[in-house]
């Protein structure tokens, strides 16, 4: 069985501003998200769920989802605040999203093969999606046996300022034994990544660090652990309108707790995205780019 691809499109990017989830970067209109769909096709993807907002379901059929009924199968789930667990209830000062790990819970009725989980508005590479599908499609009805495209620190920079990334730690069999949310991320003056640590001090990172670009790759289990540890999580944060259930915390746990493990697949490709407005014409650039090369085709559907 083919995996499956899940694309976590819910967000709003605040920093970018708008539905950036559906702003044409291609020459022909094409957004970030056709460009990982057309990969992960070619990759040996089998079907795409998109996670969204309720609010601009009608926007985002229409312009995203009619483009691939006759490349992919597509499903579409939906994240809101008040999606939560039996007896619980939202607090009505909420109104930040629950998280990237609660978005990946909405997905559990319609996926039950092994799945990756993306980004929607990253730009991940052909590499990328060539051996997330690979990995999972040799899992064979394996259990507990996770992945995560581990990507060169060096290759996931803004050029317009700083970003958050997911530093990771793995063994010398690859495997990953923790993810460090760094929230401020940064090429310095002198040429040297760094990362904000503890009392504003600027840490230097190696070129080849390993780290997440919430790339992952799960088995239909891990529905399940995410729903114990949401509970948990409520229950942990109930006076916390802003505590986020994020994808590492979960991963984390688990390997923490012996429970799963997590290959990390390493990638030469190259991340970009839109994190600031100012990113966007950089973006278009570094497409045109790969279409000249021959990496992609000028139409992509």
């Amino acid at each position: 069985m083919k995996p499956t691809l899940f694309v976590l499109a819910a967000g709003m990017g605040s920093r970018y501003g708008g539905l950036k989830q559906l702003d044409s970067l291609g020459p022909n209109g094409e957004t970030i998200m056709d460009y990982s769909i057309y990969d992960a096709v070619r990759g040996g993807f089998g079907k795409v769920v998109f996670v969204i907002r309720h609010f601009f379901e009608a926007d985002f059929k229409e312009k995203i989802v009619k483009k691939y009924e006759n490349i992919i199968s597509v499903e579409v789930v939906f994240q809101e605040l008040d999606y939560l667990p039996e007896g619980f209830k939202l607090d009505p000062e909420r109104v930040k999203p629950w998280g990237t790990n609660h978005a990946v819970m909405m997905g559990k009725d319609v996926i039950k093969e092994p799945f990756a989980v993306i980004n929607a508005d990253d730009f991940y590479g052909r590499e990328s999606f060539r051996v997330l599908a690979e990995y999972l499609s040799g899992l064979g009805g394996k259990k507990d046996d996770y992945c995560m495209v581990g990507y060169r620190i060096g290759n996931t920079l803004s050029e317009s300022g700083s970003v958050a990334r997911g530093v990771c730690e793995k063994d010398s069999r690859e495997y990953l034994t923790s993810v460090v949310e760094r929230t401020y991320v940064i090429r310095d003056t002198d040429g040297v990544i760094k990362y904000k640590g503890e009392n504003e001090k600027m840490i230097p990172l190696g070129e080849n660090v390993p780290v997440s670009m919430n790339m992952w790759g799960f088995t239909p289990e891990y529905f399940a652990y995410s729903e114990k540890q949401f509970k948990d999580f409520l229950k942990e944060n109930s006076g916390n309108i802003k505590a986020e259930f994020f994808i590492p915390l979960v991963v984390n746990n688990l390997i923490v707790n012996g429970i799963v493990k997590v290959k990390v697949l390493d990638t030469p490709s190259k991340w970009f995205g839109v994190t600031y407005a100012e990113d966007r014409p950089s973006v278009v650039e570094k497409i045109n780019a790969l279409i000249a090369k021959g990496e992609y085709p000028e139409k992509l559907f």
